[in-house]
């Protein structure tokens, strides 16, 4: 059995670390401590994780957020994954930073990423994981600034990323044992 885990954020340096790209940044930290890496393909960068024997494809659309919906059609499509076996990471500006709200159906919440996926897929019954972001707007002190090429950037504090991970491999392993 294969699973589709989407990441949802945009492509780009102007976007690096920023709330839209958490679904990026925990893909990322996923495979980091498995020492696999991210290939550039059709409509996103895509790998292979492997857990409990289970194949699970990672992706990030290569997309933007407002096309979302091109990369997980053609992603379940070529895999020949079925709809109840793909799980969606977005940011959520509703929620206080650090919680997470896991689904497996509901509105876009005006969220242009998950309306792009609903549009496309022709319906709002896949599982999302909705990550808290909302105090970042509010915290001032939740931005780290930096220079990087005699300019000055931000950097969100992303320290519960490893938090997000177990929570996503506690889903994973919920998947598991639900086929079962």
């Amino acid at each position: 059995m294969k699973y589709l885990i989407v990441g949802l954020g945009n492509i780009g340096e102007e976007y690096e670390n920023t709330r839209h790209n958490i679904g990026f940044i925990i893909l990322d930290d996923l495979v980091k401590s498995s020492n696999i890496i991210f290939t550039a393909n059709k409509l996103a960068s895509t790998c292979e994780y492997k857990f409990k024997g289970r194949s699970i494809i990672l992706i990030k659309p290569s997309t933007y957020m407002n096309l979302s919906g091109k990369a997980v059609n053609y992603w379940m499509r070529a895999e020949k994954i079925p709809l109840e076996n793909v799980l969606i990471i977005t940011d959520d500006i509703a929620l206080p930073l650090g919680s997470l709200r896991l689904k497996t159906k509901g509105r876009d919440g005006g969220h242009n990423g998950l309306k792009s996926i609903s549009e496309t897929l022709g319906t709002e019954e896949f599982a999302r994981l909705r990550v808290g972001v909302e105090m970042i707007f509010r915290r001032a002190n939740k931005l780290i600034m930096f220079l990087e090429n005699g300019r000055q950037k931000k950097l969100l504090c992303w320290h519960r990323v490893s938090l997000y991970q177990l929570i996503l491999l506690k889903h994973l392993q919920q998947l598991v044992c639900n086929e079962q």
